[in-house]
Protein backbone atom coordinates (compact mmCIF):
# COMPACT_ATOMS: atom_id res chain seq x y z
CA UNK A 1 0.00 0.00 0.00
CA UNK A 2 1.44 3.33 -1.22
CA UNK A 3 2.48 6.25 1.40
CA UNK A 4 3.30 9.89 0.66
CA UNK A 5 6.39 11.68 2.62
CA UNK A 6 6.66 14.98 2.67
CA UNK A 7 9.57 16.66 4.10
CA UNK A 8 8.62 20.07 5.69
CA UNK A 9 10.28 23.64 5.45
CA UNK A 10 10.48 24.22 2.02
CA UNK A 11 8.66 26.98 -0.16
CA UNK A 12 6.80 26.66 -2.86
CA UNK A 13 7.62 28.53 -6.02
CA UNK A 14 5.85 28.00 -9.88
CA UNK A 15 2.72 27.00 -11.14
CA UNK A 16 0.38 24.28 -10.92
CA UNK A 17 -2.10 23.09 -13.45
CA UNK A 18 -5.55 22.50 -12.26
CA UNK A 19 -7.44 19.24 -13.59
CA UNK A 20 -10.78 18.85 -14.37
CA UNK A 21 -13.57 18.77 -11.79
CA UNK A 22 -14.21 14.98 -10.30
CA UNK A 23 -17.53 15.69 -9.40
CA UNK A 24 -18.27 17.42 -12.87
CA UNK A 25 -16.92 14.11 -14.51
CA UNK A 26 -18.18 11.84 -12.45
CA UNK A 27 -22.06 13.22 -13.13
CA UNK A 28 -21.25 14.03 -17.12
CA UNK A 29 -20.24 9.97 -17.91
CA UNK A 30 -23.83 8.69 -16.86
CA UNK A 31 -25.72 11.50 -18.99
CA UNK A 32 -24.33 9.09 -21.73
CA UNK A 33 -26.87 6.04 -20.82
CA UNK A 34 -29.24 9.37 -21.86
CA UNK A 35 -28.53 8.83 -25.38
CA UNK A 36 -27.50 6.27 -28.30
CA UNK A 37 -25.38 8.72 -29.72
CA UNK A 38 -21.47 9.31 -28.91
CA UNK A 39 -20.77 11.81 -25.91
CA UNK A 40 -17.06 12.95 -25.26
CA UNK A 41 -15.66 14.83 -22.93
CA UNK A 42 -12.46 16.65 -22.55
CA UNK A 43 -10.04 17.95 -19.99
CA UNK A 44 -10.88 14.67 -17.71
CA UNK A 45 -9.13 14.18 -14.59
CA UNK A 46 -6.91 10.87 -14.68
CA UNK A 47 -8.80 9.79 -11.60
CA UNK A 48 -9.62 5.74 -9.64
CA UNK A 49 -13.01 7.28 -9.47
CA UNK A 50 -13.57 7.91 -12.96
CA UNK A 51 -12.36 5.02 -13.69
CA UNK A 52 -14.85 3.42 -11.39
CA UNK A 53 -17.21 4.74 -13.17
CA UNK A 54 -16.02 3.70 -16.69
CA UNK A 55 -16.30 0.33 -15.05
CA UNK A 56 -19.37 0.73 -13.83
CA UNK A 57 -20.91 1.91 -17.61
CA UNK A 58 -19.20 -0.94 -19.23
CA UNK A 59 -20.78 -3.14 -17.00
CA UNK A 60 -24.27 -1.88 -18.58
CA UNK A 61 -22.70 -2.53 -22.39
CA UNK A 62 -21.64 1.41 -22.36
CA UNK A 63 -18.12 1.65 -24.23
CA UNK A 64 -15.58 3.69 -22.62
CA UNK A 65 -12.35 3.99 -24.37
CA UNK A 66 -9.93 6.94 -22.92
CA UNK A 67 -7.32 9.00 -25.28
CA UNK A 68 -4.79 11.98 -25.06
CA UNK A 69 -3.48 10.14 -21.74
CA UNK A 70 -6.79 9.50 -20.19
CA UNK A 71 -7.81 13.29 -20.81
CA UNK A 72 -10.43 12.82 -23.36
CA UNK A 73 -13.33 9.91 -22.39
CA UNK A 74 -15.07 8.43 -25.41
CA UNK A 75 -18.51 7.29 -24.67
CA UNK A 76 -20.85 5.40 -26.68
CA UNK A 77 -24.23 3.53 -24.95
CA UNK A 78 -25.54 2.45 -28.32
CA UNK A 79 -26.39 -0.86 -27.81
CA UNK A 80 -26.94 -1.06 -24.00
CA UNK A 81 -27.31 -4.77 -22.18
CA UNK A 82 -28.25 -4.37 -18.84
CA UNK A 83 -29.71 -2.00 -16.45
CA UNK A 84 -28.44 -3.77 -13.44
CA UNK A 85 -25.62 -1.70 -11.60
CA UNK A 86 -24.05 -4.20 -9.19
CA UNK A 87 -22.82 -3.86 -5.71
CA UNK A 88 -19.31 -4.94 -6.76
CA UNK A 89 -18.60 -1.97 -8.32
CA UNK A 90 -21.27 0.62 -6.59
CA UNK A 91 -19.96 0.05 -3.10
CA UNK A 92 -16.69 1.31 -4.35
CA UNK A 93 -18.25 4.99 -4.85
CA UNK A 94 -21.30 7.49 -3.93
CA UNK A 95 -21.44 8.59 -7.72
CA UNK A 96 -22.66 5.48 -8.55
CA UNK A 97 -26.14 6.30 -7.89
CA UNK A 98 -25.80 9.01 -10.50
CA UNK A 99 -26.70 5.95 -13.35
CA UNK A 100 -29.80 5.74 -11.57
CA UNK A 101 -31.89 8.69 -13.11
CA UNK A 102 -30.70 8.08 -16.61
CA UNK A 103 -31.39 4.16 -16.56
CA UNK A 104 -34.58 4.76 -15.69
CA UNK A 105 -35.48 7.57 -18.34
CA UNK A 106 -33.72 5.89 -20.95
CA UNK A 107 -34.76 2.05 -20.41
CA UNK A 108 -37.64 2.64 -18.07
CA UNK A 109 -36.40 0.38 -15.45
CA UNK A 110 -33.25 0.40 -13.37
CA UNK A 111 -31.45 -2.16 -10.40
CA UNK A 112 -28.96 0.26 -8.71
CA UNK A 113 -27.06 -1.09 -5.32
CA UNK A 114 -27.10 0.91 -2.87
CA UNK A 115 -23.70 3.00 -3.31
CA UNK A 116 -20.44 3.59 -1.03
CA UNK A 117 -17.53 5.75 -0.58
CA UNK A 118 -16.05 8.22 1.62
CA UNK A 119 -16.79 7.03 5.43
CA UNK A 120 -18.46 11.09 6.09
CA UNK A 121 -21.56 10.58 6.98
CA UNK A 122 -24.82 7.85 6.07
CA UNK A 123 -25.34 10.62 2.94
CA UNK A 124 -28.78 8.80 2.35
CA UNK A 125 -30.57 8.52 -1.17
CA UNK A 126 -33.96 9.30 0.06
CA UNK A 127 -33.47 12.54 -1.75
CA UNK A 128 -32.66 11.22 -5.08
CA UNK A 129 -35.83 8.51 -4.96
CA UNK A 130 -38.22 11.53 -3.49
CA UNK A 131 -36.98 13.38 -6.88
CA UNK A 132 -38.19 10.41 -9.14
CA UNK A 133 -41.33 9.07 -7.61
CA UNK A 134 -42.39 12.63 -8.35
CA UNK A 135 -41.68 12.22 -11.77
CA UNK A 136 -44.08 8.72 -11.84
CA UNK A 137 -41.08 6.24 -10.77
CA UNK A 138 -41.99 3.56 -9.23
CA UNK A 139 -39.27 1.87 -6.56
CA UNK A 140 -38.70 -0.68 -4.17
CA UNK A 141 -35.44 -1.26 -1.92
CA UNK A 142 -34.87 -4.53 -1.22
CA UNK A 143 -31.72 -6.71 -1.00
CA UNK A 144 -29.46 -3.97 -0.74
CA UNK A 145 -30.97 -2.76 -4.27
CA UNK A 146 -32.96 0.17 -5.52
CA UNK A 147 -35.62 -1.75 -8.33
CA UNK A 148 -36.85 1.12 -10.15
CA UNK A 149 -39.89 1.61 -13.18
CA UNK A 150 -41.43 4.05 -15.08
CA UNK A 151 -44.79 4.17 -15.56
CA UNK A 152 -46.07 2.51 -19.45
CA UNK A 153 -45.32 5.74 -21.51
CA UNK A 154 -42.25 6.92 -19.79
CA UNK A 155 -41.17 9.54 -16.81
CA UNK A 156 -43.31 12.04 -16.96
CA UNK A 157 -42.86 15.73 -15.96
CA UNK A 158 -43.55 17.18 -12.32
CA UNK A 159 -42.97 19.22 -9.62
CA UNK A 160 -39.61 18.08 -7.36
CA UNK A 161 -39.49 20.44 -3.75
CA UNK A 162 -35.85 19.31 -2.26
CA UNK A 163 -36.52 19.71 1.64
CA UNK A 164 -32.86 20.68 1.99
CA UNK A 165 -30.48 21.11 -0.97
CA UNK A 166 -28.60 17.75 -2.36
CA UNK A 167 -25.93 18.12 -5.49
CA UNK A 168 -26.27 14.58 -6.72
CA UNK A 169 -30.53 14.39 -6.26
CA UNK A 170 -30.53 17.77 -7.99
CA UNK A 171 -28.22 16.10 -11.03
CA UNK A 172 -30.08 12.71 -11.04
CA UNK A 173 -33.30 14.43 -11.69
CA UNK A 174 -32.34 16.92 -13.99
CA UNK A 175 -30.86 14.06 -16.10
CA UNK A 176 -33.77 12.12 -15.80
CA UNK A 177 -36.03 15.17 -16.55
CA UNK A 178 -34.68 15.81 -19.94
CA UNK A 179 -36.57 13.01 -21.45
CA UNK A 180 -39.62 12.86 -18.81
CA UNK A 181 -42.94 13.91 -20.75
CA UNK A 182 -43.60 17.18 -20.17
CA UNK A 183 -42.10 20.09 -17.72
CA UNK A 184 -40.39 19.53 -14.71
CA UNK A 185 -39.41 22.03 -12.15
CA UNK A 186 -36.80 21.76 -9.86
CA UNK A 187 -37.17 23.73 -6.78
CA UNK A 188 -34.46 24.37 -3.91
CA UNK A 189 -31.97 23.17 -6.64
CA UNK A 190 -28.17 22.65 -5.70
CA UNK A 191 -26.77 26.03 -7.50
CA UNK A 192 -22.84 24.34 -7.89
CA UNK A 193 -20.87 24.90 -10.90
CA UNK A 194 -21.00 21.07 -11.36
CA UNK A 195 -24.65 21.67 -11.70
CA UNK A 196 -24.40 24.10 -14.53
CA UNK A 197 -21.50 22.30 -16.32
CA UNK A 198 -24.09 19.27 -16.61
CA UNK A 199 -26.89 21.54 -17.78
CA UNK A 200 -24.53 23.17 -20.42
CA UNK A 201 -23.46 19.77 -21.23
CA UNK A 202 -26.99 18.04 -21.66
CA UNK A 203 -28.27 21.18 -23.39
CA UNK A 204 -25.50 20.67 -26.29
CA UNK A 205 -26.99 16.94 -26.62
CA UNK A 206 -30.71 18.77 -27.05
CA UNK A 207 -32.17 19.47 -23.73
CA UNK A 208 -34.18 22.16 -22.71
CA UNK A 209 -32.68 23.51 -19.67
CA UNK A 210 -33.63 26.92 -17.89
CA UNK A 211 -32.42 28.21 -14.63
CA UNK A 212 -29.16 26.11 -14.04
CA UNK A 213 -27.06 27.53 -11.15
CA UNK A 214 -30.61 29.31 -9.46
CA UNK A 215 -32.85 27.85 -7.11
CA UNK A 216 -35.35 26.82 -9.61
CA UNK A 217 -34.60 24.98 -12.84
CA UNK A 218 -37.10 24.17 -15.81
CA UNK A 219 -36.35 21.26 -17.99
CA UNK A 220 -39.08 20.59 -20.94
CA UNK A 221 -38.75 16.93 -21.74
CA UNK A 222 -37.44 15.96 -25.23
CA UNK A 223 -38.25 12.86 -27.18
CA UNK A 224 -34.28 11.73 -27.48
CA UNK A 225 -30.73 13.91 -26.85
CA UNK A 226 -27.85 13.54 -28.95
CA UNK A 227 -24.08 13.01 -29.24
CA UNK A 228 -22.22 16.04 -27.95
CA UNK A 229 -18.48 16.89 -27.13
CA UNK A 230 -17.73 19.00 -23.66
CA UNK A 231 -15.15 20.43 -21.54
CA UNK A 232 -15.40 19.71 -18.08
CA UNK A 233 -15.09 22.72 -15.69
CA UNK A 234 -11.89 23.06 -13.44
CA UNK A 235 -12.20 21.31 -10.49
CA UNK A 236 -12.84 24.04 -7.68
CA UNK A 237 -11.68 21.52 -5.27
CA UNK A 238 -8.28 20.75 -6.61
CA UNK A 239 -8.38 24.73 -7.22
CA UNK A 240 -8.65 25.62 -3.26
CA UNK A 241 -6.71 23.01 -2.27
CA UNK A 242 -3.35 23.84 -3.95
CA UNK A 243 -3.94 27.83 -3.14
CA UNK A 244 -3.66 26.67 0.00
CA UNK A 245 -0.37 25.09 -0.46
CA UNK A 246 1.88 28.71 -0.76
CA UNK A 247 -0.34 30.05 1.72
CA UNK A 248 0.79 27.20 4.53
CA UNK A 249 4.48 26.97 3.43
CA UNK A 250 5.44 30.54 1.74
CA UNK A 251 6.06 31.13 -1.79
CA UNK A 252 4.35 31.77 -4.48
CA UNK A 253 2.47 29.75 -6.94
CA UNK A 254 0.09 30.42 -9.73
CA UNK A 255 -2.94 27.87 -10.20
CA UNK A 256 -3.35 27.63 -13.94
CA UNK A 257 -7.24 27.61 -15.44
CA UNK A 258 -8.43 28.87 -11.91
CA UNK A 259 -11.25 30.93 -11.40
CA UNK A 260 -12.66 33.53 -8.74
CA UNK A 261 -16.00 33.07 -9.68
CA UNK A 262 -15.46 29.14 -8.67
CA UNK A 263 -14.33 29.95 -5.44
CA UNK A 264 -15.20 33.28 -4.18
CA UNK A 265 -16.45 32.34 -0.48
CA UNK A 266 -13.52 30.68 -0.32
CA UNK A 267 -11.21 33.35 -1.30
CA UNK A 268 -13.00 35.63 1.08
CA UNK A 269 -11.88 33.61 4.13
CA UNK A 270 -8.02 33.17 2.53
CA UNK A 271 -8.00 37.03 2.48
CA UNK A 272 -9.20 37.55 5.65
CA UNK A 273 -6.51 35.13 6.31
CA UNK A 274 -3.99 37.32 5.50
CA UNK A 275 -3.68 35.45 1.67
CA UNK A 276 -2.99 37.38 -1.20
CA UNK A 277 -5.12 36.12 -4.47
CA UNK A 278 -4.76 37.70 -8.21
CA UNK A 279 -6.01 37.17 -11.31
CA UNK A 280 -3.65 36.72 -13.92
CA UNK A 281 -4.65 35.67 -17.68
CA UNK A 282 -3.94 32.12 -17.07
CA UNK A 283 -5.23 31.33 -13.25
CA UNK A 284 -4.83 32.95 -10.13
CA UNK A 285 -1.74 33.57 -8.24
CA UNK A 286 -1.41 32.93 -4.60
CA UNK A 287 1.19 34.10 -1.93
CA UNK A 288 0.64 34.95 1.39
CA UNK A 289 1.39 38.21 3.02
CA UNK A 290 4.19 39.12 5.53
CA UNK A 291 3.63 38.02 8.93
CA UNK A 292 1.65 35.01 10.49
CA UNK A 293 -1.77 33.68 9.31
CA UNK A 294 -4.36 35.01 11.07
CA UNK A 295 -7.43 33.22 12.51
CA UNK A 296 -10.40 33.13 10.87
CA UNK A 297 -13.75 31.34 11.38
CA UNK A 298 -15.29 29.35 8.82
CA UNK A 299 -18.71 27.47 8.16
CA UNK A 300 -19.26 25.24 5.34
CA UNK A 301 -22.65 25.87 3.16
CA UNK A 302 -24.05 24.57 -0.09
CA UNK A 303 -22.51 26.99 -3.18
CA UNK A 304 -22.13 30.13 -3.31
CA UNK A 305 -21.02 29.07 0.68
CA UNK A 306 -17.69 27.68 1.77
CA UNK A 307 -17.22 24.42 0.36
CA UNK A 308 -17.21 21.61 2.91
CA UNK A 309 -14.78 20.01 0.53
CA UNK A 310 -12.37 22.53 1.39
CA UNK A 311 -12.97 22.36 5.30
CA UNK A 312 -10.33 19.83 6.02
CA UNK A 313 -7.64 21.47 3.92
CA UNK A 314 -8.44 25.00 5.76
CA UNK A 315 -8.63 23.22 9.13
CA UNK A 316 -4.39 22.44 8.15
CA UNK A 317 -4.00 26.12 7.38
CA UNK A 318 -5.18 27.16 10.59
CA UNK A 319 -3.36 24.97 12.51
CA UNK A 320 -0.43 27.89 12.64
CA UNK A 321 -2.40 30.68 12.24
CA UNK A 322 -2.23 33.08 14.84
CA UNK A 323 -5.33 33.11 17.48
CA UNK A 324 -8.38 30.78 17.46
CA UNK A 325 -10.64 29.71 14.25
CA UNK A 326 -13.99 28.18 14.65
CA UNK A 327 -14.81 25.56 11.96
CA UNK A 328 -18.76 24.73 11.50
CA UNK A 329 -19.43 21.89 9.56
CA UNK A 330 -22.93 21.72 8.65
CA UNK A 331 -23.27 19.60 5.60
CA UNK A 332 -21.75 16.23 6.49
CA UNK A 333 -21.22 14.42 10.22
CA UNK A 334 -18.18 12.51 11.45
CA UNK A 335 -16.34 15.11 9.09
CA UNK A 336 -13.60 16.27 11.27
CA UNK A 337 -11.84 12.84 11.66
CA UNK A 338 -8.60 14.43 9.84
CA UNK A 339 -8.58 16.35 13.28
CA UNK A 340 -6.87 13.66 15.15
CA UNK A 341 -4.24 12.86 13.16
CA UNK A 342 -3.34 17.03 12.65
CA UNK A 343 -3.09 16.55 16.46
CA UNK A 344 -0.68 13.98 16.54
CA UNK A 345 1.90 16.80 14.42
CA UNK A 346 0.65 19.02 17.34
CA UNK A 347 -2.28 20.85 16.49
CA UNK A 348 -4.29 22.12 18.72
CA UNK A 349 -7.71 21.22 18.53
CA UNK A 350 -10.76 20.63 20.40
CA UNK A 351 -14.20 18.78 18.53
CA UNK A 352 -17.27 18.57 19.67
CA UNK A 353 -19.84 17.38 17.36
CA UNK A 354 -20.32 19.73 14.07
CA UNK A 355 -17.87 22.51 15.81
CA UNK A 356 -14.00 22.62 15.78
CA UNK A 357 -12.02 25.31 17.61
CA UNK A 358 -8.38 25.21 16.20
CA UNK A 359 -5.95 26.95 18.52
CA UNK A 360 -3.03 28.03 16.27
CA UNK A 361 0.68 26.99 17.57
CA UNK A 362 4.16 28.42 15.90
CA UNK A 363 4.79 25.44 13.90
CA UNK A 364 3.71 21.49 12.73
CA UNK A 365 5.86 18.54 13.70
CA UNK A 366 6.06 15.65 11.09
CA UNK A 367 4.82 12.08 12.47
CA UNK A 368 3.51 9.35 11.04
CA UNK A 369 -0.41 9.73 10.01
CA UNK A 370 -3.21 8.26 8.30
CA UNK A 371 -5.87 9.19 5.68
CA UNK A 372 -9.31 8.83 6.36
CA UNK A 373 -11.08 10.07 3.78
CA UNK A 374 -10.29 11.86 0.70
CA UNK A 375 -9.96 15.74 1.42
CA UNK A 376 -8.77 14.55 4.65
CA UNK A 377 -5.67 12.73 3.36
CA UNK A 378 -4.78 15.63 1.21
CA UNK A 379 -5.31 18.14 4.36
CA UNK A 380 -2.40 15.75 6.10
CA UNK A 381 -0.06 16.30 3.12
CA UNK A 382 -0.64 20.56 3.31
CA UNK A 383 -0.03 19.96 7.18
CA UNK A 384 3.67 18.19 6.07
CA UNK A 385 4.45 20.48 3.96
CA UNK A 386 5.11 23.49 7.10
CA UNK A 387 6.00 20.73 9.17
CA UNK A 388 9.53 20.66 10.92
CA UNK A 389 10.31 17.11 9.80
CA UNK A 390 9.18 14.14 8.19
CA UNK A 391 5.39 13.49 7.85
CA UNK A 392 4.74 10.11 5.93
CA UNK A 393 0.96 9.52 4.97
CA UNK A 394 -0.43 6.43 4.93
CA UNK A 395 -3.75 4.48 2.99
CA UNK A 396 -3.44 7.29 0.18
CA UNK A 397 -5.76 5.28 -2.05
CA UNK A 398 -8.37 7.82 -0.75
CA UNK A 399 -6.13 10.59 -1.70
CA UNK A 400 -5.58 8.96 -5.99
CA UNK A 401 -9.70 8.96 -6.03
CA UNK A 402 -9.82 13.27 -6.13
CA UNK A 403 -6.10 14.02 -6.75
CA UNK A 404 -3.89 13.26 -9.74
CA UNK A 405 -0.26 13.13 -9.38
CA UNK A 406 -0.49 15.76 -5.90
CA UNK A 407 3.49 14.72 -5.82
CA UNK A 408 4.52 15.42 -9.17
CA UNK A 409 1.99 18.92 -9.14
CA UNK A 410 3.64 19.95 -5.51
CA UNK A 411 7.11 18.42 -6.60
CA UNK A 412 7.40 20.76 -9.25
CA UNK A 413 6.91 23.90 -6.99
CA UNK A 414 9.64 22.64 -4.72
CA UNK A 415 7.82 20.82 -2.09
CA UNK A 416 10.05 18.02 -0.83
CA UNK A 417 7.54 15.08 -1.45
CA UNK A 418 7.67 11.26 -2.84
CA UNK A 419 5.48 8.58 -2.98
CA UNK A 420 6.55 4.87 -1.64
CA UNK A 421 5.42 1.84 -2.37
CA UNK A 422 4.40 -0.79 0.17
CA UNK A 423 5.32 1.27 3.02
Amino acid sequence: MDSIIVRGGAELNGSIPIAGAKNACLTLMPATLLTDAPLTLTNAPRLSDIATMANLLRSLGAEVSTLQDGQVLALSSHDLTSHHADYEIVRKMRASILVLGPLLARLGQAEVSLPGGCAIGARPVDLHLKALEALGAELDLRDGYVHARAPQGGLRGGTVTFPLVSVGATENVLMAATLARGTTVIENAAREPEIVDLARCLSRMGARIDGAGTETITVEGVDRLEGATHRVVTDRIELGTYMLAPAICGGEVECLGGRIDLVEAFCEKLDAAGIDVTETETGLKVARRNGRIQAVNVETAPFPGFPTDLQAQMMALLCTAEGTSVLEERIFENRFMHAPELMRMGAKIDVHGGTARVTGVERLRGAPVMATDLRASVSLILAGLAAEGETVVSRVYHLDRGYERVEDKLGACGARIERVQGR
